[in-house]
């Protein structure tokens, strides 16, 4: 079935292909240029550093819904084994991981959603293959580092979270951006808070999941127009979920990855950011938050850093 018309002409007014050349793998980030980072570091007063991102364990996130996005599953390899023989010399312990790249905090690539056999700038879906992203694989990000800025939807509606299924709007981006004072600048990488992550510390797997409030189609124009150059929530499906409309699965993905080459990050953990920033009134900071750069990857976690 077909998309929507309504999802088409969207799509063509936020298009990014050839904006930064035909061979262009990075998309918006391209948009955090030395001046951007200039900026992000002038927002540094304390050197307080926060990090945002969910300890990567068998307690994780992921229940087995998606298949093949399992929790890390770590093992011993070796234990005080002695490199020589002699245990009275040098010893070493090993471990080995086995996880799904977007199991916890992480940056989807933008291949890693297609649609009309197209991915970012129009290279073909066949790009990816069972050796990975041939094309826009999340090891083209490269260094992401810029100004943060905490979009704290859920403290600028006066709730602790979001209701399950709140498809946020522009209202709401601007109900935050009026809470944090700032103005939205081109390069920025928004972070966006809807609480959900607090259903996950309850040990509440399923709940966390969806329903979930989450980024609306409303939302993806607003994004276009202030140039954002990445942006993260703290939910498992990024976007609202369920969905808007019954005829179209998960659409922001495509609008974002495939249109716009905006990178989408999911499972930040802003908990303890959106307490300090409430409490010290900035919004804004140094945000260190590049992927693991793993070659031909369709994501990558991360432990992003804010730095204030």
């Amino acid at each position: 079935m077909s998309l929507p018309d309504e999802f088409h002409e969207l799509a063509r007014k936020v298009n990014n292909w050839g904006r930064w050349g035909d061979s262009d793998e990075r998309g918006t980030v391209n948009l955090i240029t030395p001046e951007a980072v200039r900026r992000a570091a002038a927002t540094v007063r304390s050197g307080r550093r926060l990090a945002l991102g969910l300890p990567l364990s068998s307690g994780g996130p992921q229940t087995g819904a998606l298949p093949g996005r399992i929790n890390p599953l770590r093992t011993m390899v070796s234990l005080n084994e002695p490199i020589t023989g002699d245990p009275a010399q040098a010893c070493f312990s090993d471990d080995v991981v086995v996880m799904g790249l977007q199991a916890a905090t992480h940056w989807d690539a933008l291949a890693h959603a297609s649609y009309d056999n197209r991915i970012y700038n129009g290279f073909g879906a066949q790009t990816i293959t069972a050796a990975g992203a041939g094309r826009c694989g999340i090891d083209k990000i490269g260094p992401l580092v810029g100004r943060g800025v905490l979009l704290d939807v859920a403290r600028a509606r006066g709730v602790d979270v979001l209701p399950g299924g709140h498809a946020i709007t522009v209202e709401d981006l601007e109900y935050a951006v009026d809470l944090a004072g700032l103005r939205i600048e081109a390069g920025d990488i928004l972070l966006v808070r809807t609480g959900q992550i607090t259903v996950l510390h309850r040990g509440d797997r399923l709940g966390y999941m969806a329903p979930a409030a989450g980024l609306s189609m409303l939302t993806v124009e607003w994004l276009h127009r202030h140039d954002i150059a990445a942006v993260a929530t703290d939910t498992m499906t990024f976007e609202v979920f369920p969905g808007e409309r019954p005829d179209l699965y998960l659409p922001v993905h495509l609008l974002h990855l495939v249109e716009m080459g905006l990178t989408q990050g999911q499972n930040f953990d802003l908990e303890e950011l959106a307490a300090d920033c409430a409490s010290d009134g900035r919004y804004d900071f140094l945000l260190e938050a590049t992927p693991q750069p793993f070659s031909a990857g369709l994501g990558a976690p991360v432990n992003p850093v804010a730095v204030k």
